[in-house]
């Protein structure tokens, strides 16, 4: 089976330019390993490029995609956690000093959510089931139209993912012993923005630009 002439194109032009570029940098981490900084948790969006948003170089960054960046709550189930294992592996092997859950503006994951256009049982409805169950627990919610429900939710998401981390015995350990900190994130695809997901209180979300904070 031949591969897509789409994706040999673009391999080719990656072996030609940016690997001879980078070529004793790939060289050096092929015989020293990865020491990355920061996990990300992003979301598996197409339009998300978390390496070219925070313009980072091989070996900087230990990226997990999913639907909709979503962290799973902690469990020890004995079934399959991939999310959960890479955040394991991020952790307690490479010793990351930051986890970034990266959310974005118009993510589908949340809209299925508020939609309801993928059956419950399916693989996403599964995925999506603790941002549905948060969104019951909040009645005055079902009362925001469709578009101001999704903005919220891709907050709250976020919010969600975020308190799910800290439910991990190791990154709970490493956050107190002031070895590791937890960023929640927002990309809006339209305008390029990154912020900062504030939560008031659990049903209350602000953005603050990551720029006007550290600038």
């Amino acid at each position: 089976m031949s591969i897509d002439q789409r994706l040999l194109n673009g391999y080719r032009t990656f072996r030609e330019q940016a690997f001879e570029r980078d070529r004793e940098l790939y060289e050096d981490l092929a015989t020293h390993g990865q020491t990355p900084h920061t996990l990300v948790i992003a979301c598996s969006d197409s339009r998300v490029l978390v390496q070219q948003i925070l313009t980072a170089g091989p070996g900087d960054l230990f990226v997990v995609r999913n639907v909709a960046a979503m962290v799973p709550p902690y469990e020890t189930d004995g079934v399959y956690h991939g999310t959960s294992a890479a955040i394991e592996f991020a952790v307690t092997a490479l010793e990351v000093d930051n986890i970034v859950v990266l959310g974005h503006a118009g993510c589908g994951g949340v809209a299925s959510v508020v939609d309801r256009n993928v059956p419950e049982d399916s693989f996403v409805g599964r995925w999506m089931r603790p941002l549905q169950e948060w969104q019951k627990k909040y009645d005055d919610l079902t009362a925001a139209d469709p578009g101001t429900r999704k903005r919220l939710l891709e907050r709250a998401a976020i919010y969600l993912s975020m308190q799910n981390l800290k439910s991990f015995p190791f990154v709970a350990d490493r956050v107190k012993a002031g070895k590791l900190s937890l960023q929640g994130l927002l990309f809006d695809i339209h305008t390029g923005d990154l912020s900062e997901v504030v939560a008031k209180h659990d049903t209350a979300f602000t953005l603050r630009s990551v720029l006007a904070k550290n600038d």
